[in-house]
């Protein structure tokens, strides 16, 4: 059997935009991928259907697979012929263990790549407003390890060389040892009052900040019960936050959105909610299984209704794999949605909504589970769609990471398809969305939810994404 390949990869900070080019092609690829608590799961969408996916997280407290167990799977996997992603937060060099991992590959001649992330020491502070060298406050830079495998965890580290060298210095996942950082940096000549700030959760939109002194912050994380994932900056560059803070300003920062979703795609919605500044996780994932079709009498019919736009590229998928002059289909086409309308126009055609669809003419139906009732129909089923069972634990603790303050429905379908989901996690909607504000977008997706009990806290003007950012845009504001 040929041996596979493996790609250790840097998954960046947190917010996935961050990610390279390269790591996401390594993603898009796989066969298989180990992935870390810090790695944002929102990435392993990104991956094949079929792709298999394995947690390998680590809180300081408890390991779900311990090093050696990790460097055995990636070897296994490996050496069964499949491509391999190693999916890690940040960088894989800074404090990532990829050397270990790196030389357990190399033992058994196993081709490997790495693929640098951005780091949170450095990505974390600039989404804080904070540059981690500046001509005028900071001219070096240091990561240190707050967090070692000495018996009480406490680094052993050169004190006297950080406080004498160093300008500013990120400290990694140290919030339990923080006392005894800052101690050691004003026993070895730090002054006390310089600046420390610790970032939490850094380029999410759920990131938080507390900032002070050495003297004073941990006292103040104690009280606020800060937590780690956390980077704890120590340096005057710091004082340049009030100046230069931006990702705080952003119109939906501190917006954590659960959205619902129909799709198999991530959602322009969620696309534009980020760009805003929100966490979004999308709810539920689905698989799809492309199936055989056949279109032997397709110039037939003369009206074909597309049911959602996945089916619009399938079909025409389909048309060009059969080899099928498109201009010898005579039938008007029409969509069941503003999205398969779209999906059509980026081809080239003009279609209209099911509404303006007449009752004569034979029919063709592309798509699944249509809500529609059709006489004398045909019906075409290029693909089956079932819920992503791989996803319903990592959406779980998604959930468990998040502080999720709104929901979203986008359509009336896609209330009912969101509490039947919920139901495959053991998770009760009510519950879940209990002190969460409720989004419908338009009237027929507001009485979908109603029916259920569910209670809409409002609905936009219109229901397009525009309209729905304004509106949350202006919730955050009230």
């Amino acid at each position: 059997m040929k041996t596979g390949k493996v790609f250790l990869v840097g998954a960046g900070p947190g917010d996935v935009r961050l990610i390279t080019v390269k790591g996401m092609e390594a993603i898009q690829q796989a066969e298989v991928i180990l992935y870390d608590r810090l790695a944002n799961p929102k990435l392993l969408e990104f991956a094949p259907d079929d792709c298999e996916l394995i947690y390998c997280g680590k809180l300081p407290d408890r390991h779900i697979l311990r090093q050696e167990n990790i460097n055995d799977l990636l070897v296994e996997k490996a050496l069964e012929g499949k491509v391999v992603v190693r999916l890690k937060g940040g960088d894989p060099g800074v404090f990532g263990r990829v050397g270990e991992e790196a030389a357990a590959l190399a033992r058994y001649q196993i081709p490997f790549e790495i693929v640098p992330g951005i780091s949170s020491g450095i990505a974390a502070p600039l989404y804080a407003g904070i540059p981690v060298t500046h001509r005028e406050y900071a001219e070096s830079f240091a990561v240190v390890t707050a967090h070692d495998k000495s018996v009480d965890g406490k680094p052993m580290l050169d004190w006297e060389g950080l406080v004498r060298g160093v300008d500013t210095i990120a400290f990694y996942m140290g919030v339990g040892n923080l006392p005894y950082i800052c101690e050691n940096l004003i026993a070895h000549g730090k002054p006390a009052a310089t600046p420390v700030i610790l970032i939490q959760w850094g380029t999410f939109g759920r990131q938080k900040t507390l900032q002070g002194t050495l003297t004073d912050i941990a006292a103040k994380v104690y009280e606020a019960k800060f937590s780690n994932p956390s980077i704890i900056l120590v340096g005057d560059v710091i004082s340049l936050r009030e100046k230069i803070s931006w990702f705080e300003k952003m119109p939906l920062y501190g917006s954590q959105i659960l959205l619902a979703r129909t799709g198999e795609s991530v959602s322009g919605i969620a696309k534009e909610l980020m760009e805003k500044g929100a966490d979004v996780i999308e709810f539920p994932k689905w698989k799809k299984t492309k199936l055989p079709v056949e279109l032997g009498n397709i110039m037939d019919y003369d009206k074909i209704l597309f049911s959602s736009p996945e089916n619009v590229g399938e079909f025409f998928n389909a048309i060009i794999e059969k080899g099928i002059d498109i201009r010898k289909v005579r039938a008007e086409f029409y969509g069941c949605s503003s999205k398969s309308i779209k999906a059509l126009r980026e081809r080239g055609f003009i279609a209209r909504l099911i509404e303006g669809m007449p009752q004569e003419g034979s029919l063709l139906v592309v798509g699944e589970n249509n809500k529609y009732e059709f006489e004398n129909a045909d019906f075409l089923v290029t693909s089956k769609k079932a819920l992503d069972q791989q996803f319903l634990p990592i959406f779980q603790r998604m959930l468990e990471e998040a502080e999720v303050n709104t929901m979203v429905f986008p359509s009336a379908a896609s209330v009912e398809v969101f509490i039947e989901s919920l139901k495959e996690c053991g998770i009760d909607v009510f519950e879940l969305l209990k002190d969460v504000q409720v989004v419908c977008m338009g009237h027929m997706t507001k009485e979908a939810a109603e029916r259920v009990g569910l209670v809409s806290d409002g609905m936009p003007d219109s229901p397009t994404r525009k309209a729905l950012v304004e509106y949350l845009i202006q919730s955050r504001k009230a």
